[in-house]
């Protein structure tokens, strides 16, 4: 297989990692290298990895992910994926509800060892400045009222009003961007559900990779802004803040936000509407394919793998007979893989429906998701 593949979508049980960072386009150059301190750098990611690896739930969904090639060896799907991590653009991942597209960021994360996921999920009120991050203006004023009283009541009572990064939380989005030697992988899920503003709000957050945290910059340039005769510090103003991470908190300088690897952006689509030519042309785009017997099989078979081995063997058979079923009943384009799963898993069990039982469980079980009547 060609070594430019850093993905292959089918690692199993041994995930090999990032091995290495292909180089970077010169127009994708963004906050340098050696500008990241090595030693925290890896000490960021091994607090990450310690979090990702602590979601079970995240790494069966990443490790039974699988990549069908088509007849011929290849597969698209997987071409996009490596393709945007050596381009360092978002990738557009498109297809009908449950067709895996969500687990595809599960599954490269899970395969390059870059998990956690960062997940943002769209709905039509979703605003980009919510997934950057949040200020709690109103916690701050009540903290700092509270004092107040609380002094006048004992002047040595402790404070409750902490340093502004206390009162400032990274999203999903604006976590993606911290600078980092290594890609985080971030999933904007349904992106076709937004309104009509947020594709274009991306545009410059994906071609600059930065943002600022207007909070931070408004300190920073009434710091700057100090005499010497105030007897005021002058220095660079750094302030650390929470981000999207569990318990975890980032150094913001000068209240700006650049990363020097630029995030592996997955965004999902159902197909409901087109986006401006200028968001497409910043982005690459690609389908999901269509299942077929021979790529659900691994896939119903990887959900499994951990269980009684003898008890799968059993019911391959049966099971193999529900694939097809599934694929050959009615339109296949509304239905969802999570069906399938659920047909497979009452045969697979030790007390499982009888062969009539199964073909009425069928009919209820594999409902068309746009016309369930």
């Amino acid at each position: 297989m060609s070594t430019w593949k850093l993905f292959h979508g089918n690692c199993g049980d041994n995930p090999p990692g990032l091995r290495e960072i292909p180089d970077r386009p010169p127009w994708r150059e963004f906050l340098p290298p050696d500008q990241v301190d090595e030693t925290e750098d890896e000490q960021y990611w091994q607090r990450l990895h310690e979090i990702g690896n602590a979601d079970e739930r995240a790494i069966q969904r990443g490790r039974s992910f699988r990549i069908q090639p088509d007849k011929t060896g290849h597969s698209t799907l997987l071409d996009a994926v490596n393709a945007a991590l050596h381009l360092r653009r978002p990738l557009m991942v498109t297809g009908v509800p449950g067709s895996g597209k969500t687990s595809l960021a599960y599954a490269i994360a899970y395969e390059l060892k870059l998990n956690p996921v960062l997940v943002w999920s769209v709905t039509a009120r979703s605003q980009l400045q919510d997934a950057l991050y949040q200020y709690d203006a109103i916690a701050r004023l009540q903290d700092t009222q509270l004092d107040q009283f609380q002094q006048q009541i004992d002047p040595n009572s402790p404070r409750e009003a902490g340093n502004l990064g206390d009162y400032i939380q990274l999203g999903p989005v604006g976590t993606a961007f911290l600078p980092s030697r290594k890609p985080r992988v971030l999933l904007i899920d349904e992106i076709d559900k937004s309104d009509l503003n947020l594709p274009n709000d991306l545009l410059n957050l994906f071609e600059e990779g930065q943002f600022e945290i207007r909070e931070l910059v408004r300190r920073k340039r009434r710091r700057g802004s100090r005499t010497q005769d105030d007897n005021r510090d002058n220095e660079e103003a750094t302030v650390t803040v929470r981000t999207d991470d569990l318990d975890m908190e980032a150094p913001i300088s000068n209240g700006r936000v650049q990363c020097c690897e630029f995030p592996l952006i997955i965004m999902t689509s159902n197909g409901e509407r087109d986006f401006p030519p200028a968001f497409y042309r910043r982005c690459l785009r690609v389908e999901m394919p269509k299942p077929t017997p021979e790529s659900l099989f691994p896939i119903v078979q990887s959900h499994f793998a951990q269980g009684d081995q003898a008890q799968w063997e059993r019911a391959e058979e049966r099971i193999n007979q529900v694939i097809e079923d599934f694929v050959g009943s009615g339109n296949r384009s509304d239905r969802a893989t999570d069906q399938l799963l659920n047909a497979a898993y009452l045969i697979a069990r030790q007390h499982s429906p009888s062969d009539s039982d199964m073909e009425k469980l069928k009919k209820l079980l594999f409902k068309s998701l746009t016309n369930p009547s």
